[in-house]
């Protein structure tokens, strides 16, 4: 047990005779589930959509639900943790995520899945700022760079891993098993938290009610509408609200929250106070930035690897396995180097590999591309994941005290995946804005192999599609009544226009995911050397 501290002194951890590295099995294995669940579930949407036969949109929901509760929930479950204990919040909110990742599995209905899935959200918004919290206040300054390397190591490593396990159970022991997995492993994790993690210190200030309606609500609406946008063509949801009124009102929301939080002060759910030291507000525009191009880059990229490429499920996904394994390798390294160097050149420098990885994307991806040449750059955007994350955790959590070290992970996290949640949106938007361009530009470019009384129907049942079309060229019907080998030139020109058209548009996809990299780095290049110490 801790014994108790006045708010600001810092706490004394008694590990029982154990090193602090004991507290890491249970932390990152709940925090491994977490990440894999962010993306395992996008190499099933097909089989899904099959197995429930339902549409696409209410598919695109089980992926939503998780991170709509998971990104909206950050904040106020940080600051549980300091107020109930980072142990407690940690192992309920790992005994929710297992169980409902049973509940995903045995879902008889597409609307059962999407309700798990939301529960399974709330136990990884639970967990998360726990797993910072605790390494921040478990181990000493000069270990910290490491553990949390090894935190980021992590992070890295099951974002890009998902796919793959997740190509893999789907097409070998069923979509059950991209959530069965969870048990065995939840299992595992709860024997090691419960045994091992520590009881921290508390805060036993009064909890700010309104703050948690207000933040809820707030990121609610606001993620929702971000999230779902492109579902509703960004109009009408029902009657006569919008998705913009549904955004307004979330950012109108979050300004009231922010001014109650300034009203609070100290006993804010979220203490201004965290965002008065450079470093860590420059570390959550660094954390949305990597995001953004971490969730956003594998929706462009997976659909042109199967459609394009016609790659299987488990193949496409085991094209960002070597960046995956690099990452973990890299990770551990950059987390100790930051301790003996400023971390935010570690990090400027991942920063730097992200971009470039993405530019080399643009410049590879062509129809008839080898997949190998995709290998590559995948390679050094593990380079980049290995490189970021460990020292930029460690860049915003620096100096936080018992009092503030789940409010500030909570934040942090929050703005992770809020970046995310815009990542998506952004990434899908441009992506389509770009195909009703693209698209129609390559099927002119076709059109002139056939015969000149369908050249024109042809173009035109590409525009008509404008950039909704992701469905490879079978997605253009052959005219009826032509002879074989016209109909057989007129489909092959038609794919031959998807492959260039889409190839085209992710590739310039890539660049705004670029662009907003580089907003990352600079970020990184304005921190102070010294990681500075937050108030208390």
């Amino acid at each position: 047990m801790s014994a108790p501290t006045t708010a600001g002194a810092p706490p004394v951890v008694d590990l029982r005779g154990r090193t602090p590295w004991s507290v890491l099995p249970a932390l990152l294995l709940g925090f491994f589930m977490i990440m894999v669940d962010t993306t395992i579930v996008n190499i099933a949407v097909p089989t899904l959509v099959e197995t429930f036969d339902v549409g696409l949109s209410a598919v695109a929901w089980v992926t939503s639900a998780y991170l709509l509760t998971y990104a909206v929930l950050l904040l106020v479950t940080g600051r549980l943790g300091d107020r109930y204990g980072p142990k407690n919040i940690f192992v309920i909110g790992l005994a929710v995520f297992t169980l409902a990742s049973l509940w995903c599995g045995l879902s008889g209905s597409i609307a059962m899945l999407v309700v798990a899935r939301a529960v399974q959200g709330v136990g990884a918004a639970l967990m998360t700022p726990q797993t910072m919290a605790i390494i921040t206040r478990v181990f000493p300054p000069h270990q910290r760079g490491a553990a949390m390397g090894l935190w980021g190591s992590v992070a890295g490593i099951a974002t890009i891993t998902g796919p793959v396990l997740g190509g893999l159970f789907v097409e070998s022991l069923g979509w059950e098993w991209i959530f069965f997995v969870n048990i065995p492993v939840g299992l595992v994790a709860l024997f090691f938290a419960v045994r091992t993690l520590p009881a921290l210190a508390t805060n036993k200030k009064s909890f700010d009610v309104v703050g948690v309606v207000l933040s809820v609500v707030g990121l609610a609406a606001l993620v929702f509408g971000v999230q779902e946008g492109e579902t509703f063509d960004w109009g009408q949801v029902w009657g006569p609200i919008t998705v913009p009124l549904i955004i307004g009102f979330g950012v109108v929301v979050i300004a009231a929250f922010v001014a109650w939080q300034h009203r609070l002060g100290a006993d804010a759910l979220l203490p201004l106070s965290l965002f008065h030291h450079r470093n860590f507000s420059l570390a959550n525009v660094s954390g949305m930035a990597v995001s953004f191009a971490m969730i956003g880059i594998f929706f462009p990229l997976t659909i042109f690897l199967q459609t394009t490429l016609g790659l299987s499920p488990l193949h496409a996904a085991l094209i960002g396995l070597p960046g995956s394994l690099v990452s973990g390798v890299v990770a551990p390294f950059a987390g100790r180097l930051s301790d003996r160097v400023p971390a935010k050149w570690v990090m400027v420098t991942g920063f730097a590999a992200l971009a470039l990885a993405t530019v080399w994307l643009d410049l590879v991806i062509a129809p008839g591309a080898s997949p190998w040449a995709i290998v590559a750059p995948m390679v050094l955007f593990g380079v980049g994941t290995g490189c970021v994350f460990s020292p930029m955790a460690s860049l915003a959590t620096a100096g936080l005290d018992h009092t503030t070290a789940g409010a500030g992970a909570g934040a942090f996290n929050t703005t992770r995946q809020v970046g995310g949640v815009i990542g998506s949106a952004a990434v899908v938007a441009m992506l389509q804005a770009r195909l009703a361009v693209t698209l129609p530009d390559a099927a002119a470019q076709a059109a002139t192999a056939l015969p000149a009384q369908l050249r024109e129907p042809f173009v035109d049942a590409f525009a008509a599609a404008g950039g909704s079309f992701t469905g490879g060229g079978s997605g253009v019907s052959v005219p009826e009544g032509v002879p074989a080998d016209v109909a057989a030139s007129f489909a092959a020109a038609a794919q031959d226009a998807f492959n260039t058209g889409f190839a085209t548009a992710a590739g310039q996809t890539m660049l705004l995911v670029a662009g907003v990299l580089l907003a990352g780095l600079v970020a990184g290049v304005a921190m102070r050397r010294e990681s500075g110490h937050v108030a208390g």
